[in-house]
């Protein structure tokens, strides 16, 4: 295993044995090979500097490497902004452990050897993350590696593989250069990638949200501090966060437009479609504070004739978050709210058991007006994990779920 240390400022040897220069950068390619080290930069003090592929090296050891090629078959080196430099973009820098959910700080990589015939290919397999690769920066070029790999041993590992690693990369032009996969930070859960994000600059969040789909950057917009949320909105473009709204529940999409700039806001809605965004519009016109503010529009409801499995056979098509669904809304022939029905019941019924005689006691429900404080106090008295509110006319519009409930009391 050879580190990244190692080699800044390794000497290299052309295939005569003529020296060549200093390594001062090397770089991953991504489009190419996510993990091998694609090209060496070499300096050569006032000459300019020469670039190495990863074919024109024959041997590799800490503070040298030689070449299969001679000086003159090497390509003067120029920018390349689709190239990952390993020192500049990852050494200090800080990284997402997508397998341990936490933002770390970059000390060292651990390259391993790949060899061929002709010459020898180094991987990235790990990061390290620990005191190890602190210890190596603080004492490479003072002391011999030997003595620092013996030193070394002593301390307790700390790395993360490579495939687990996330580049938190604020610049989005730089971000489509290189390539750079997020599907990782996509298999985190939101509220752990919300926490991880908190951490960070405010470029870094706004670099993450933008690499996310729309759904998964919904989730966790939902789960951030509601100052970050309209913060990272406000600076997105007005398409991608219109994109970003739709997949987000309407009442969390009203409450994130209503931190906004009204100037904002209405615009972020007219990029939205004309149905999601008149939920959205119902919503914001009711005070915050009341039951109306707290609903949210999108929720299960079927008539209380219906059977068990013709419900079933329903939900199967539709597009509800069935994780956060266990209350069905029953509304009678009139379209009138007629009662709740629990989709534990539901499940142990039989099949054309009808749902009204799957629904729970005593009715209850509210008006939109009515206070987040009478809200409170009927999820506490009765027990419940949904509550609907109904119109004038007792037809439901919206429900409120014990996960805004909880919210609520825990932001007050």
């Amino acid at each position: 295993m050879l580190y990244a240390t190692e080699l800044v400022g390794a000497a290299a040897y052309d295939a005569q044995e003529h020296f060549v220069g200093r390594v001062r950068e090397f770089f991953v390619e991504p489009a190419e090979q996510a993990n091998r080290i694609s090209h060496f930069l070499i300096s050569r003090g006032r000459f300019q500097p020469l670039v190495a592929k990863y074919d024109q090296v024959s041997k590799v050891a800490p503070g040298r490497i030689d070449l299969n090629v001679s000086e003159r078959a090497l390509a003067a080196y120029q920018p390349n902004e689709g190239w990952l430099a390993v020192q500049k973009d990852l050494l200090d820098q800080q990284i997402i452990d997508t397998e341990g959910r936490k933002v770390v700080r970059v000390n060292d990589v651990d390259l391993a050897e790949q060899r061929t015939n002709e010459h020898v290919e180094l991987r990235i397999a790990q990061v390290d993350v620990g005191l190890p690769g602190a210890m190596r920066r603080l004492l490479q070029g003072i002391a011999p590696s030997s003595l620092i790999h013996r030193l070394q041993a002593r301390l307790p590992q700390r790395s993360i593989r490579w495939e687990f690693v996330n580049l938190i990369e604020p610049d989005p032009l730089r971000r489509v250069k290189l390539r750079i996969t997020h599907e990782k930070l996509e298999d985190l859960h939101p509220a752990d990638l919300a926490e991880m994000m908190e951490k960070l600059s405010a470029a870094e969040r706004q670099g993450i949200i933008a690499s996310l789909d729309e759904e998964t950057a919904a989730q966790v917009l939902a789960e951030l501090d509601e100052r970050l949320t309209t913060q990272i909105v406000e600076k997105l473009d007005p398409e991608k966060a219109a994109d970003i709204l739709e997949e987000m529940a309407p009442d969390a999409a009203a409450d994130l437009l209503a931190d906004l700039p009204k100037e904002t806001s209405e615009e972020l809605l007219e990029e939205m479609p004309n149905l999601e965004a008149e939920e959205v519009r119902e919503l914001l016109s009711y005070d915050e504070s009341t039951a109306g503010g707290m609903m949210n529009t999108e929720f299960a409801y079927v008539s209380e004739a219906s059977t068990r499995e013709e419900v079933l056979e329903w939900l199967r098509k539709q597009d509800f978050a069935l994780e956060q669904l266990d209350t069905i809304v029953l509304v009678d022939g009139h379209a009138k709210y007629s009662g709740t029905a629990p989709v534990a019941r539901m499940l142990l019924a039989a099949p054309e058991q009808p749902m009204k005689e799957l629904r729970t006691e005593p009715l209850v429900s509210i008006t939109p007006d009515a206070s987040e404080k009478d809200v409170f106090e009927l999820f506490d008295k009765y027990n419940l994990r949904m509550l609907t509110v109904i119109d004038e006319e007792n037809r439901p519009i919206g429900a409120v779920t014990v996960d805004d409930v909880v919210s609520r009391l825990v932001s007050k």
